[in-house]
């Protein structure tokens, strides 16, 4: 009989996949122990309950300061401390967490100065919370497993690590206004992600614009796309549809949807009226 298993996905290769969970089990166990909740332990290390139950389930990076302060606040005697060297291992290898066809972007995207996102279509995965990733993975065509599901949600989420860096790049987002009324995964999910993109929007380093509806005008009715300049690279853009990628280094081509950028953040709401829009979005809720 063949044997069809499925193949590993490379943080299951490189043993990434099960630091993480480990030291996520270990650091539920001696959470529960203390007797704090994931909020009272998430407020004191700086993170929110949702970022906690990530850790804890494996399927959000733990950044080095997290398993410092844990260690002291759970009297973990040291023993996360020893894992630090194997963390840090670990987050260099995210990068190649992504699959094949999305790799290369991947690998740009976490080494860019400067990341300019619009989409028409859904949230952008740097901006979405764990549960609207899983949402929205679920409801892939051809169906994902569960554990497949899980794998890119965890890769998702690691990808936001981007905004905990310092010096942090420059994140500008326009989001079209249809993308914010559309509930994936539900009114509880759809309510988190509002407030989620509220945080984000506050960022000093995040500017976040609405594209309203009720615009005559839209200069990028093509599509989606993504531009990021890295280190000394002329600025190049990414665009993707139905998991078909293009990498577009054209000097004049990537001239073209800067333009269109310019003239779409220019059109859209200011970053404050659009966040006073996602508030009153989400009071209506």
């Amino acid at each position: 009989m063949t044997d069809e298993r499925r193949p590993e996905t490379p943080a299951e290769a490189d043993g990434t996949t099960g630091l993480l969970t480990a030291l996520g089990k270990m650091m539920k166990l001696l959470r529960e122990r203390k007797g704090l909740t994931q909020k009272d332990f998430g407020q004191m290390v700086g993170y929110g309950p949702d970022a906690i139950s990530a850790m804890e389930r494996g399927v959000r990076t733990m950044r080095p300061e997290v398993l410092e302060k844990a260690d002291e606040l759970l009297d973990a005697g040291g023993l996360f401390l020893q894992a630090i060297p194997e963390l840090r291992e670990a987050m260099s290898r995210v990068r190649t967490r992504h699959p094949e066809w999305y790799r290369g972007y991947a690998a740009l995207e976490a080494e860019a100065k400067t990341l300019h996102v619009y989409s028409n279509q859904l949230v952008p995965g740097l901006l979405q919370t764990e549960d609207y990733a899983r949402a929205v993975f679920a409801q892939w065509r051809p169906l994902l497993d569960e554990e497949t599901i899980e794998k890119r949600v965890a890769d998702r989420m690691a990808r936001q690590r981007v905004f905990e860096l310092w010096p942090s790049p420059t994140c500008s987002f326009v989001l079209d206004e249809s993308v914010l009324l559309r509930p994936i995964g539900g009114r509880s999910v759809h309510a988190e992600l509002l407030e989620h993109l509220l945080r984000i929007g506050n960022l000093r380093t995040v500017e976040l614009q609405v594209m309203p509806m009720e615009r005559e005008e839209q200069p990028s009715l093509d599509g989606p796309f993504n531009l990021l300049t890295v280190r000394k690279v002329e600025q190049v853009a990414y665009v993707e549809i139905h998991t078909y990628p293009r990498l577009i280094t054209d000097a004049e081509e990537v001239g073209v949807l800067r333009e269109r950028y310019g003239l779409l953040r220019a059109q859209s709401l200011t970053p404050s009226e659009s966040l006073d829009l996602i508030g009153k979005i989400r009071g209506r809720l």
